[in-house]
């Protein structure tokens, strides 16, 4: 690829892609989604050639009871009662048992969009099953005595379809991908042709019910998992750290390194992760380039802008539009927004990294920010906290002051100290002409930042250097845990010195700055979203038999 790349380069080492050349991370379905959807549509065909017309049904029946007929006229004594237990478990068990598991164990490690599709999987194979068997309305075998539980028609076998449904949904939602994912197929596929079997050898199913049943739930589970999960932007993994760090390894690394190259001349010989510990909202890097320093980079991808726009949403359910409150409409809108706030920040003289350029990797939907990467900084909280850190950090917020900013995520994973000076980062929150309620709390941040690592009398002291008495009152008095990045919070708690209450006895009386915002928006959104909540709740609960979870 590097020589090929090479080739193509211009004379300043940059390359753009031509009109109609795909990206490096295209979004595709693997080859095995792609042949068990060509089937299922191979099915679709036959079942609406048969509604128009008797002879593929005829000629279907024929091959179907040519292979089941021997299978039943040769039922043994010693195993019928097996099958007969294999039906009834198959039927009305082990897809709602294996239905719940999903959900509670995808709920329990916070998989809720996985959750969400095994239920969406199950409702259209559900509905789709049914459709079906009425259009068709083909009996169940003739001229054979069924011994188990059937009910409704035959083609495609309903219980079939549900229970592989849940069957890949599961190692879709539980299973990593690798080792795990395939003892899990081939686990899931042993009980499909079990219970297949089952069914055939009982006589309440055709074998070609059995096929077109687990054909369906295959391809339409891996579908919507494929579109709307991706391994490569939701993979399945524990003890990794947060679902938001993306793998850089494989094709993204690949894809990452060929968009430095092309798009900013920037040849990189080592892509790592770093600082995961801090960040929620993007993937962070750090970047070895053959020919400079180190580099910094920030990966962004379509799970981050959905995380974006529900914490967004909630915040406006829960306390109204505190101010700007509305949520990205793209991947390249939210990393256009930090690259052109870390510009306005450096021009205003606010202490923060150099942005360096963008880089595209798929249109719309993974884009990386470029900065410089800040050697020898450290993070606050492994600092001691002088005197002069102390005045060097609030004169960073009265600096954001003067020119009119906010930073909105003052945390200590956001405070770097390099050759004593604090370094703000992550200004994917920042904001241009904020309300002074929003000014006032990173102030407050600020000051609880800096008494993590010495004492609130201290930085109160020396914060009214830079600031009144009524200014950092006001701060204090608009801070709580909400206004508190969850990182700080927790810093806070663990502290122990109730550093809130420190900081309010020390400064004068004022009344508490009020959090909440009532406006008709909020009102009608949250009657929206509880009427949303509500109908598919009870859409759900009224349909669990009919999608096998009861």
């Amino acid at each position: 690829m590097t020589d090929l790349v090479a080739e193509r380069q211009s004379p300043q080492g940059r390359r753009r892609r031509p009109s109609g050349e795909p990206p490096p991370l295209p979004h595709e379905l693997n080859r095995a989604a792609i042949a068990w959807l060509v089937a299922f549509v191979g099915f679709a065909v036959i079942w609406a050639w048969i509604v128009f017309s008797d002879a593929p049904a005829i000629w279907i029946t024929e091959r179907d009871l040519g292979i089941a007929g021997p299978i039943v006229d040769n039922r043994k004594d010693w195993l019928t009662p097996t099958m007969q237990r294999i039906n009834r478990l198959g039927t009305s068990w082990v897809t709602p048992i294996i239905g719940w598991c999903i959900i509670i164990g995808g709920l329990a490690a916070r998989r809720i969009r996985h959750v969400l599709l095994l239920i969406a999987a199950l409702t259209v194979v559900a509905a789709l099953s049914t459709v079906v068997s009425m259009e068709m309305s083909r009996p169940r075998p003739l001229g054979v005595t069924q011994i188990g539980h059937w009910e409704g028609f035959a083609q495609p076998s309903q219980p079939v379809a549900l229970m592989t449904t849940a069957l890949v949904a599961g190692g879709l939602t539980l299973t990593p991908l690798g080792r795990w994912r395939r003892i899990w197929a081939l686990a899931a596929a042993a009980m499909v042709v079990v219970f297949g079997l089952a069914q055939v050898y009982v006589g309440v199913d055709h074998p070609s019910d059995v096929l077109s049943a687990a054909t369906s739930g295959v391809a339409i589970t891996l579908l919507l998992y494929r579109v709307a999960a991706p391994e490569r932007i939701f993979p399945i993994a524990y003890g990794t750290g947060k679902t938001a760090h993306l793998d850089v390894t494989g094709a993204r690394g690949e894809a990452i390194t060929l968009g430095l190259r092309e798009q900013l001349g920037i040849v990189a010989t080592d892509i790592r992760p770093v600082g995961l510990e801090g960040s929620a909202g993007s993937t962070p890097l750090r970047i070895s380039q053959r020919d400079g320093p180190d580099i910094f980079a920030k990966l962004y991808a379509r799970n981050h802008l959905r995380s974006d726009r529900s914490y967004k949403l909630g915040r406006t359910l829960l306390y109204g539009r505190l101010e700007d409150e509305q949520h990205f409409t793209s991947v390249r809108r939210l990393v256009q927004h930090e690259d052109y706030m870390l510009h306005v920040m450096c021009r205003a003289g606010i202490g923060c990294t150099e942005p360096l350029g963008l880089i595209e990797i798929t249109p719309e939907r993974e884009y990386l920010l470029v900065t410089e990467f800040l050697t020898g900084a450290k993070e606050i909280s492994e600092m001691e906290v002088t005197v002069e850190l102390i005045d060097a950090g609030l004169a960073e917020v009265a600096r954001l002051w003067e020119v009119g900013l906010a930073h909105r995520d003052i945390k200590p994973a956001n405070v770097m100290v390099q050759n004593g000076k604090p370094r703000l980062i992550d200004v994917a929150f920042a904001q241009v002409r904020p309300s002074p309620w929003r000014q006032a709390v990173d102030l407050a941040n600020m000051m609880l930042v800096l008494a993590l690592g010495s004492s609130p009398e201290l930085v109160y002291e020396r914060a009214l250097l830079q600031f009144s008495e009524d200014e950092i009152a006001e701060a204090f008095a608009a801070s709580r845990g909400v206004t508190l990045p969850s990182q700080l919070r927790a810093q806070v708690r663990r502290d122990g010195r109730a550093l809130l209450d420190q900081f309010r006895s020390l400064a004068p009386d004022r009344k508490p700055v009020a959090i909440q915002r009532w406006s008709l928006r909020r009102v009608g959104l949250t009657a929206w979203v509880a009427l949303i909540v509500a109908s598919l709740l009870s859409i759900f609960l009224d349909n669990l038999s009919d999608i096998g979870l009861l």
